[in-house]
Parts: C-alpha cells; sequence; structure tokens
C-alpha cells in the first residue's frame, strides 16, 4: 500500500514521450550507456542552468541533444563559448557529429523538476522546509497549475530521526491516464545529511483534437459498415422446455403430478364411491 510509480513512466506512449528516440539491435548497450553518460554530465557541469530535462536523438552518424533550460544564457556562456565547450566534449565523448540545442522553459512555476530543484537548492541554504514548501506551492498555483504535492524526506529541520512531510493544494489524479501530470526529484545537500524533495504537478487533462476524435468516429463508421447488423439470437420458436414441461432438469417423469396427502408419490388421488 501507498507505493507510487513514476508518473512519467506510467503513461510512457500514451500521453508522453520517450525522451531518448533511437533504435539499434547490435548496438544498444553502447547508445545506452552513452545516454546515460552525457546526462550525467550536463547535470554535474550545468547544476546552475536549471535544466528541466535532455532529450537526445540519434541517426547513423549524428546526435541531437535538445537541452531544456529555464537559464539559456548561461548554458550559451557570453558569445557561445559555454555551449561551444560543451559541444565538443560531447563530440569527444560519443565520437560522432553533435548538435546542440538549447530550447527555454516558458512558466518554470509549473515545471515539476524545476520546482524541485528550487526546494532542494532553498534547504541547502538553510532555508526552513515548511516556508520552502509553501513558496513553490503558492507560485505554482498562481502560475496556473491545478493542483501541486510537494514531498521532502530525511532529516528535516536538522531532527535527529528522518521523516517524510508532504503538503498538497488542488487536485493531483495520479491514475487517471490522460491526466498530465509532471514529476520531478532533486537532493539538497544539506549540512545534516541529504534530503530528497519530490513534486507532483497536474496541469490538464490531455484529450484528442478535433481531427484524432473525427478520425475515430470515421473508423468506427467503417468497422459498422463492414461487420453487418448485429447477429439476432435464434430463439427455438417457442417457449424453452424447462423441467416443468420435461422433467429432465428437476428430475421427475414427465407427465406425472406430484405428489399429494393420501396418494402414493408419482400418482394422484381419486375419489371412492
Amino acid at each position: 500500500m501507498g507505493q507510487k510509480i513514476n508518473p512519467y513512466g506510467f503513461r510512457l506512449g500514451i500521453t508522453t514521450d520517450w525522451k531518448s528516440r533511437w533504435f539499434s539491435e547490435k548496438d544498444y548497450k553502447k547508445y545506452l550507456h552513452e545516454d546515460i553518460e552525457i546526462r550525467q554530465y550536463l547535470k554535474r557541469n550545468l547544476s546552475h542552468a536549471g535544466i528541466s530535462r535532455v532529450e537526445i536523438e540519434r541517426t547513423r552518424d549524428r546526435v541531437r541533444v535538445d537541452i531544456h533550460t529555464a537559464r539559456p544564457g548561461v548554458v550559451i556562456g557570453r558569445r557561445g563559448a559555454e555551449a561551444d565547450r560543451i559541444r565538443a566534449d560531447l563530440d569527444k565523448m560519443t565520437g560522432k557529429q553533435v548538435t546542440l540545442n538549447i530550447l527555454e522553459v516558458k512558466g518554470a512555476e509549473t515545471d515539476a523538476q524545476l520546482v524541485a530543484q528550487g526546494v532542494a537548492e532553498q534547504l541547502a541554504s538553510r532555508v526552513s522546509f515548511r516556508r520552502a514548501m509553501r513558496r513553490a506551492i503558492n507560485s505554482a498555483m498562481k502560475g496556473g497549475a491545478k493542483g501541486i504535492r510537494v514531498q521532502c524526506s530525511g532529516r528535516l529541520g536538522g531532527a535527529e530521526m528522518a521523516r517524510t512531510e508532504f503538503y498538497r493544494e488542488g487536485r493531483v489524479p495520479l491514475h487517471t491516464l490522460r491526466a498530465d501530470i509532471d514529476y520531478g526529484l532533486a537532493e539538497g545537500r544539506t549540512t545534516f545529511g541529504m534530503v530528497g524533495v519530490k513534486v507532483w504537478i497536474y496541469r490538464g487533462d490531455v484529450l484528442p483534437s478535433r481531427e484524432e476524435q473525427e478520425a475515430d468516429r470515421a473508423r468506427a463508421r467503417a468497422r459498422a459498415a463492414a461487420g453487418g447488423p448485429s447477429s439476432e439470437r435464434r430463439s427455438g420458436g417457442g417457449r424453452s422446455r424447462t423441467g416443468r414441461d420435461t422433467g429432465r432438469d428437476t428430475g421427475r417423469p414427465a407427465g406425472r403430478g406430484r405428489r399429494r396427502p393420501g396418494g402414493r408419490a408419482g400418482q394422484g388421488v381419486t375419489d371412492r364411491c
């Protein structure tokens, strides 16, 4: 009870898309470890840039890396020097030509990963965890979120025993597949240990577009036309034969009456003159 699945993986292929888009049969292991190294390198070198997510797409001889960040100026650097350095390191790491795209995240207050990083940074700066959580909730609700849950785990406030506390406001339907729920995880390094921060943000439902709905209706009409009318139930032309008529279901011989007081079983009673 109480175990939560990752909202991103739970909706993968339904309302969310893969963060790594490529296919390989022979070099799958190599590409997988390269993706992990790329993400770890960016997280380590751009920890102060507010990176929300990193998307990787591969072709035969090229690699495209999309960095979604709230501070694109920090990633680009002065006259693009920082971006050139990152691109050169990724070229050396993968052995292929890397295309680096730096995309700005709009609405950072409703991005779960950025909110979690913000709370973790405040905890590392010795801010009260309750104040940091409340501040994140208020900014997300003002930014247009329909619901948010912030959870902190660890030695909160320097306590001797670790515990978990969370605050929630609005709706966070974790079991609704069409719900657009963003999830973020960050860790704050404090003087009394590591504190984990988890954030769930509900941003509304992902509904199909009008074109997709019309296409679904057209497919349903085509299936109905191809299948024809539904087959009718075949009846026996009259009342079904039951145990009252045949006696097969009840175990009594057909055509004989019930046992009555004063007579033998299976025979009726006649009046005596």
